[in-house]
């Protein structure tokens, strides 16, 4: 599995930003599926951002960590391997570099009291896109 992502720049802290993480390669599928979004500032460990996995009924599970929720969302857009991190009101916290990760994850009935499939380790990764944010 390859991943790619795009959309870095440079941003005005109460503006949006569109992360784009294209997905290829004979592994990837997505009849099974946990991805996610991660950031990275330097000298801190990376943290999840958010998170999406289909579950039954091929519908998908999204997770969000506590500081960016309400603000970004992800989505996937199955016709063109696409995985998507839509943020707005960007802060100058959000200064990082953000990467996507995969793993599949063939229990459609994982237990939401689990949490996000994604802190349990990804398979895959991109090598990251740098957002900045200014005052």
């Amino acid at each position: 599995v390859q991943l790619v992502e795009s959309g870095a720049g440079s941003v005005q802290a109460g503006g949006s930003r569109r992360l784009a993480c294209a997905a290829s390669g004979p592994e990837f599928t997505w009849s099974d599926y946990a991805i996610g979004w991660f950031r990275q500032v330097v000298g801190k460990e990376r943290e999840e951002i958010s998170c999406i996995m289909r579950v039954l009924g091929d519908d998908e599970a999204t997770y969000y960590h506590d500081s960016v929720k309400g603000r970004f969302t992800i989505s996937t857009d199955k016709d063109k391997n696409l995985i998507y991190l839509d943020m707005s009101g960007l802060k100058f916290e959000d200064t990082a570099t953000y990467s996507c990760g995969y793993r599949e994850l063939p229990d459609l009935r994982w237990p939401p009291e689990y949490g996000s499939p994604c802190q349990y380790g990804l398979d895959y990764w991109g090598t990251g896109v740098q957002v900045t944010v200014f005052s």
